[in-house]
């Protein structure tokens, strides 16, 4: 979807709903910013969607806002990615069986999982496995 600007005159503003004029009701729709634009409705900023006023004797419809929706679901795969990661760090998970095309064969260790959603790594090599300072001390 193509990015349009607001149609105040002089507004250089990103459009983000979309007002619309029912004659025969005496109603203005003010919505999410429609698909594409058509004739008849007109894009506006934020700014001017949210200080809309109505003629005398006109109804205004203010209908939600569905981009909440989108940044929650976005919230949510970032969240889910950085519990992955989080639960990489309490240590490796390599209880289950190799398959064909399971990392494990390319030398990659599965360190944890969530929805859709995996964490590799390289397995611990001799001094990292026995933790910083190597395996001899004394």
């Amino acid at each position: 979807m193509a990015r349009r600007r607001c149609t105040r005159t002089a507004c250089t503003g990103w459009a983000v709903a979309t007002l619309t004029y029912v004659y025969a009701d005496s109603t203005a729709v003010l919505g999410p910013l429609a698909l594409r634009a058509e004739p008849g409705s007109y894009d506006l900023c934020r700014s001017h969607s949210t200080g809309l006023s109505a003629p005398r004797g006109w109804e205004i419809i203010r209908l939600p806002d569905d981009t909440s929706e989108r940044e929650k679901a976005a919230n949510d795969d970032l969240l889910a990615l950085a519990d992955a990661v989080r639960e990489a760090g309490r240590g490796y998970d390599d209880e289950r069986p190799a398959r064909r095309d399971d990392p494990a064969r390319n030398g990659l260790v599965e360190v944890a999982r969530r929805g859709h959603l995996t964490v590799l790594a390289e397995p611990p090599t001799g001094a990292e496995a026995d933790g910083p300072g190597g395996g001899d001390r004394g």
